[in-house]
């Protein structure tokens, strides 16, 4: 009876079984990074075709070399969803040995690269490389590996501390001596996920968050005018309109013009050099002008995905630095998203963190998209996942030979 009930209730709502299938999680992951790659390039284009004729180039410029970022990412995204497990876990350690070693670049004078107050690139050759990202999608490979070795071991203090915490210690300095406080904090997030899904005692998580909140206060913000000035625009008031609440004003002013369609795709106001970085940090405010409240709705659902899907593999997923580092990727990707908007809404205080996928920016987008393709591979080896991509394929497969056979019948 209960069997009968359960292929009725499985027969009824045919949904339950596509949500409960292996293959799910590859498919959310894989719909939602594409469509906000796809989104991100259109959005890059619109928003700097303005300041691209003002500099004197072609109106597609900044938007072509956005393309031609996502053309470098997506072989390398392709090579992370094909890579397998064992690969990943030999790669933990050189990976953050080759991160520490380019984020010390930043500090080179003759390397270094600094942009409204931060010091965060670097110059090779002619290439310029953000070293923070790449240190992003290393840290939540290493913690992965150390945490996930030892994880049955992580009741203890010392084990939960060392050395995961020293050692993503010496990347978060070095990202702060470079004054980049907004990445500092996305970094934080990725190691407070991993540390809370490797199972590290609670006191410490506590103990580490009010420890690293006070020495950043301190530290950072106390004694900073530029910080406390943008802290108290967002939180007591905006009392001059052409000064520290300039940018978060014309952002709220975009996305309040843009009502529930928006004003047109090409169509902003505000990129009009009204917007401070619109192709950038604020690109969420350009989204809701031009494709108003249903276009930011769309964005925001879609990184809503990327955090299921992900969380989804940490659940289903037996391996425990599968577990880890996704659940790394995805406090760093959806975090910094939410982060992000959280900013543009005016929630947060301007803090200058882009939005993963559709800001503008080679190295964030390239290492953002080797990061997601890295958990889609994990997703690839869910338990029962390699027997339903096989099933779909058969089913695809014989469909294919029924319209075959259809169309020699026809002629």
């Amino acid at each position: 009876m209960a069997v009968t009930q359960g292929v009725r209730r499985g027969t009824d709502r045919p949904w339950l079984g596509q949500w409960n299938s292996a293959a799910t999680s590859y498919y959310l992951l894989v719909g939602a990074t594409g469509l906000l790659l796809v989104i991100g390039l259109i959005m890059v284009l619109s928003s700097t075709t303005v300041t691209s004729i003002a500099a004197g180039d072609s109106p597609y410029t900044a938007g072509l070399d956005q393309a031609r970022f996502a053309l470098i990412g997506i072989p390398f995204m392709i090579l992370a969803m094909r890579l397998p497990l064992r690969w990943y876990k030999r790669l933990a350690w050189p990976a953050l040995v080759a991160a520490i070693a380019l984020q010390s670049l930043t500090l080179v004078p003759a390397l270094g690269l600094g942009a409204g107050g931060n010091v965060g690139w670097v110059r090779l050759g002619g290439i310029v490389v953000q070293p923070a990202e790449v240190s992003k999608l290393a840290l939540a490979l290493w913690l992965g590996a150390v945490l996930g070795r030892k994880q049955h071991l992580l009741g203890s203090w010392g084990h939960a501390f060392l050395p995961a915490v020293p050692g993503a210690l010496v990347l978060l300095g070095l990202v702060l001596a470079g004054h980049d406080l907004g990445t500092m904090l996305v970094m934080a997030g990725l190691v407070a996920g991993a540390l809370w899904v490797a199972g590290a005692p609670s006191k410490m998580l506590v103990l580490g968050g009010a420890v690293a909140t006070f020495v950043v206060v301190a530290f950072f913000v106390v004694g900073n005018t530029n910080r406390i000035g943008r802290i108290m625009t967002t939180y007591g008031g905006c009392t001059d309109p052409q000064g520290e609440c300039y940018q978060s004003l014309h952002g709220l002013w975009g996305l309040g013009t843009g009502g529930l369609f928006g004003v047109g795709l090409g169509a902003s106001r505000e990129k009009w050099r009204y917007l401070p970085e619109a192709h950038n940090d604020f690109i969420y405010a350009v989204i809701g002008e031009e494709l108003g409240l249903l276009g930011t709705l769309l964005v925001l659902a879609l990184f809503a995905v990327l955090g299921v899907a992900m969380a989804r593999v940490v659940r289903r997923h037996p391996d425990p630095f599968v577990k880890i580092t996704t659940a790394a990727v995805a406090c760093w990707v959806v975090g910094q998203a939410f982060l992000n908007i959280g900013v543009v809404v005016g929630v947060f205080p301007v803090i200058g963190v882009p939005l993963p996928l559709v800001s503008a920016g080679g190295s964030a987008l390239v290492a953002t998209m080797v990061a997601l393709g890295m958990v889609i591979s994990f997703a690839r080896s869910e338990p029962g996942a390699p027997e339903a991509f096989a099933a779909r394929g058969g089913v695809v497969r014989r469909s294919l030979t029924v319209l075959g056979r259809g169309r020699r019948a026809g002629r």
